[in-house]
């Protein structure tokens, strides 16, 4: 029996009122004190709903589940006068209803939140004026103006200005990337500065985002739910239950040793050997950080073969810090070199400049310098004057395109081997000579190397998907051992590579923080977020998310979901073995359908006592082991739409 959340309340509020008066019952017939037995309020409360399903169930489906025998076994002992047992075993049966309930509602996808980063309005130009319009509205070929701080409404391609686009939405590049005329832009991405035209080339119900969101919406669709272990073998444990009590009536002729084998034959034991065991691997996991969504989502994780790692904000922090500096010219100390280079960009709202300018803050208690005429130049670099000396910063193209010389070759070099370890370099000239430069880079998780070392060691292979270019991909993949990379990947990208891995028959665990993970954190058997520093659909579209960005507790996490389902199977064999043995006792007529009741309680509490051991169980995983996995066969992949 599967209860909907609004049934939740109600639900709850019957299985208390039937056990206060069971148990009120069981006080009555010492005493006699009422002449209505009050067992019958747990069987009306809890049992009807029950015989409702499994009848519902028969008669449109003839779908043989677990309701069918308790139903069986509610009826037959109402019929000899048993309705304590029969009230008993309602109860029961309830409470297990209710906690595999609780162990499987799923959040919601994140739908609301993708529709929130579609722009509602455009800026059209027609007959040469502006013209807001609803996004909805906008044509192939239609004129878009985007102003700094706009999110870009529709695909297109820019046909005047320039600017720097934040398509973190699109591929997690941490990175904003500068776009001239001719370059294609996207639909959810942020203009961060300048104003620029653009050509539509899709219209918005057919643009990037959108297609994300349609992608979204069918991915619940595609994710096939767990059938309950209790009702995969519902069937069988009918079919041998009334063969058994019909045998049994056949040779003694009596009703009563009948009843009490489908009494004794009701699953309460095996219906609560999954749910007391999901709730309690999911009652752990929360003590560590790590929020599980739902109860069929620890089985889908014991069984993965693969995990899939977005790169920045997972594998690495997300966020860039400076991992060199260097002055070329000897009239500035690097010191000098650096203050100089932070004073111009703490003006500057890029993510380069502001990591510059924390991080010289963090080193120096010094005062930054007076700057003025501080412009910036979309996609060419930052202009200002330092006591009346011309300051330019840019990358190396720039330096070339504003003749600064450069012919040094030991420079050309340092942004070559930058370049392949996946840094931006920063150069800086006053009065065109260059001074010095900075490279910087978003920095690996300290923890990572050791977690890709234990995924390793339990034959699960590591796979990174990344927005970011081929050389920031396998810099940090040749640093951790990870041997399948794809990198330039678009969300559609990501979920598509899920998605065959999934159709190999290959379950693979999805781990992101990012708007562009959402896709494939959906597709993917089981998708993780990163609860502290992820997007809020990215949480919202995962199966689990960890509270804080630490990624230390995922071999916990592994480790966990294989101990959970080890407790399942045990106590599922435990509930088994002693249904069998109750049934023997049951035809020999040593059981009578009260005793037979109440034994079979025994292996209920049996299970809620092993699986509550799930509780006890602590984090003692070592990710110091010396063994490293290594890889010997790289495989870089860059996928470019």
């Amino acid at each position: 029996m599967r209860l909907f959340k609004s049934e939740t309340t109600k639900t709850i509020t019957f299985i208390v009122i039937s056990s206060i008066c069971l148990l009120l019952s069981l006080v009555n017939s010492i005493n006699n004190y009422l002449h209505f037995n009050l067992s019958w309020v747990a069987i009306l409360l809890c049992g009807l709903p029950i015989i409702k399903e499994a009848c519902i169930s028969l008669y449109k489906e003839f779908d043989i589940k677990a309701d069918v025998l308790v139903s069986l076994a509610l009826i037959a002992s109402v019929i000899i006068g048993e309705t304590f047992a029969a009230g008993e075993i309602a109860v029961i049966m309830t409470i297990g209803a209710l906690l595999e309930d609780l162990t499987v509602q799923k959040a919601q996808s994140g739908i609301e939140s993708l529709i929130k980063l579609t722009p509602q309005k455009a800026r059209v130009i027609r007959n040469k004026q502006e013209v807001m319009i609803d996004a909805d509205d906008i044509q192939i070929g239609d004129i878009i103006r985007v102003i700094a701080g706009e999110i870009i409404p529709a695909d297109g391609i820019i046909i005047k200005g320039e600017a720097s686009i934040d398509e973190s939405i699109m591929n997690g590049e941490s990175l904003p990337v500068d776009k001239t005329v001719g370059d294609d832009v996207l639909s959810g991405t942020i203009n961060q500065y300048s104003t620029f035209d653009m050509r539509a080339s899709k219209t918005s119900s057919d643009s990037s985002l959108k297609r994300m969101i349609r992608l979204v919406k069918e991915a619940d669709a595609d994710k096939a739910p767990i059938v309950s272990l209790t009702d995969r073998w519902a069937t069988w444990i009918v079919v041998i239950a009334l063969v058994s009590s019909i045998i049994t009536y056949l040779f003694t002729h009596e009703i009563l040793r009948s009843v009490t084998i489908l009494v004794v034959f009701c699953p309460c034991a095996l219906v609560l050997a999954t749910p007391t065991a999901i709730m309690a691997g999911i009652g752990n996991a929360t003590k560590y950080g790590m929020l599980i969504k739902g109860g069929d989502i620890i089985e889908r994780l014991s069984k993965v073969k693969n995990i899939a790692f977005d790169k920045t904000g997972t594998l690495t922090y997300g966020k860039l810090s400076i991992v060199d500096y260097k002055s070329f010219c000897s009239e500035y100390s690097d010191e000098e070199f650096i203050k100089i280079l932070a004073s111009v960009e703490a003006h500057s709202e890029h993510p380069l400049g502001k990591a510059i300018t924390s991080y010289y803050k963090e080193k120096n208690d010094n005062q930054l310098l007076e700057i003025e005429d501080f412009i910036v130049h979309p996609g060419k670099g930052i202009t200002a004057v330092l006591n009346s000396k011309n300051i330019l910063v840019g990358n190396l193209k720039i330096m070339k395109d504003k003749n600064i010389n450069i012919n040094n070759k030991d420079i050309i070099k340092i942004s070559q081997d930058f370049f392949k370890k996946g840094c931006t370099v920063i150069y800086l000239s006053i009065e065109n000579k260059l001074i010095g430069y900075v490279a910087l880079s978003d920095i690996l998780r300290q923890e990572s190397k050791s977690i890709i070392n234990y995924i390793k060691s339990q034959n699960i292979n590591p796979i990174m998907l990344t927005g970011d270019n081929e050389a920031s991909a396998s810099n940090i993949a040749n640093k951790v051992f990870i041997d399948d990379v794809y990198s330039s990947l678009f969300p559609e990208d990501k979920m598509k590579i899920i998605k065959e891995l999934e159709s190999k028959n290959s379950p693979t665990c999805m781990i992101g923080d990012g708007v562009n993970d959402a896709l494939a954190l959906k597709y993917s058997s089981v998708g993780i977020s990163m609860g502290a520093i992820g997007s809020d659909i990215a949480i919202e579209a995962s199966d689990i998310a960890l509270v804080s960005d630490d990624i230390k507790n995922i071999p916990y996490l592994l480790y966990l979901s294989k101990k959970t389902m080890k407790t399942i199977k045990l106590n599922v064999t435990f509930s088994l073995v002693l249904n069998f043995v109750a049934i023997i006792l049951a035809m020999a007529g040593v059981l009578n359908p009260v005793v037979g009741a109440l034994v079979h309680n025994l292996g209920s509490v049996f299970v809620i006592i092993n699986s509550s051991k799930l509780l006890k169980t602590k984090n003692n995983i070592d990710l110091n082991n010396k063994t490293i996995y290594n890889f010997t066969n790289t495989n870089i992949k860059a996928l470019n739409m």
